[in-house]
């Protein structure tokens, strides 16, 4: 298998002889597993799944390549009885996932050096293949369709947890699981809350309404934010949106390989700047996205990482102006050999709908 590949290549550079992985987003990476329970061990020669009695049916037809030991009595006593079969010298584990009272326990059930990683599968887990890009687009696909529904929702007196109840039904109807995250349900002043989680304030004809939702399928998420404005809004609200609409255009056009995460950042950043509402975009341009909703690589001030063909990241400018209101416009994009393709299709000039 070619993730394991990868991996035992990195665990050699590390001289690890093993590596104890306890993240759920990188178990079911690497095995295909589903479930709740496991863990994983990888040596050089050999890859084990541990788990209890409920799911070794599941595990078994999951896990490809993986030889499945049923734990006994806890997920430790089994790594220690293994740990002693194969007599490692130094064990590595996910320091970024393994609390310190659970490392108290490894420490407990192995005598091997215990050597701290971090990122080691998230680093394969950036480039996705051909079948993982497939699934994403299934995922935005479903996030596309929601928002073409719920606009034929939303009117003036629908409560903001309404419309976030609404997208999550629909999108559980069109195949999701769930949806990737606490969907966000912004209006009228709130909008100006880059994280304003639904509550029950009523929608009022001139609000902005920002709607930050996506769908979890297949063990995979996607992440669209669209603003729509009920009635019609403030000659000021309009150009808070009409700059993040250019902005926002303005990055997806110019997005490609060999550019680093600040530098993809400082496209929309700058736009926003001269347009005065510098101060008024307080978060990155955008992250990576997969099995989990937020992942490398960091489109912001930060974002050291250069981007690469196969990494699906959002693009996601926002502005937001307390006691106005505010916007964000996102898509999601694949990083490809000559730019980007968007995945996301739904349109993102201002639709005032609710009249």
């Amino acid at each position: 298998m070619k993730k394991l590949e990868q991996l035992r290549s990195m665990l050699k550079e590390k001289n690890a002889d093993a590596i104890f992985i306890n993240s759920p987003a990188n178990r079911q990476y690497l095995t295909g597993f589903t479930g709740t329970a496991g863990a994983v061990l990888v040596t050089q020669e050999q890859a084990f799944f541990i788990t209890d009695f409920r799911y070794i049916e599941q595990a078994k037809s999951q896990c490809e390549g993986f030889e499945i030991i049923e734990q006994t009595s806890s997920v430790l006593k089994s790594l220690q009885k293994k740990s002693e079969e194969l007599k490692w010298d130094r064990l590595a584990f996910e320091k970024d996932h393994l609390t310190y009272a659970s490392f108290e326990q490894l420490r407990a059930h192995t005598e091997a050096e215990l050597l701290p990683v971090e990122g080691l599968v998230e680093e394969i887990r950036l480039y996705k293949n051909k079948d993982e890009l497939a699934v994403i687009q299934q995922a935005v696909d479903i996030a596309d369709r929601a928002f073409e529904h719920i606009t034929t929702y939303i009117e003036p007196g629908r409560k903001e947890i309404e419309v976030s109840n609404e997208l999550e039904f629909f999108m559980r109807e069109q195949g999701a699981v769930s949806s990737s995250f606490d969907i966000i349900v912004a209006s009228g002043t709130r909008s100006a809350l880059p994280h304003g989680v639904a509550t029950e304030k009523e929608i009022e004809s001139g609000d902005l309404v920002t709607l930050d939702f996506g769908a979890y399928f297949q063990g995979y998420c996607s992440d669209i934010t669209r603003t729509v404005a009920v009635g019609e809004p403030s000659n000021e609200l309009k150009r808070i949106y009409q700059t993040v609409y250019e902005a926002q255009w303005k990055a997806v056009e110019e997005i490609k390989p060999g550019m680093t995460g600040v530098e993809a950042d400082a496209i929309a950043r700058e736009y926003i700047t001269k347009a005065g509402f510098g101060r008024s975009f307080g978060h990155g341009l955008g992250h990576g996205l997969g099995m989990e909703v937020h992942e490398g690589p960091r489109l912001s001030p930060k974002g050291e990482h250069t981007l690469e063909p196969g990494m699906v990241v959002t693009v996601e400018p926002g502005i937001y102006v307390p006691g106005v209101g505010g916007t964000r416009i996102e898509d999601d994009i694949v990083i490809t050999d000559k730019g980007n393709e968007r995945l996301s299709q739904s349109p993102k000039e201002l639709m005032i709908i609710g009249k």
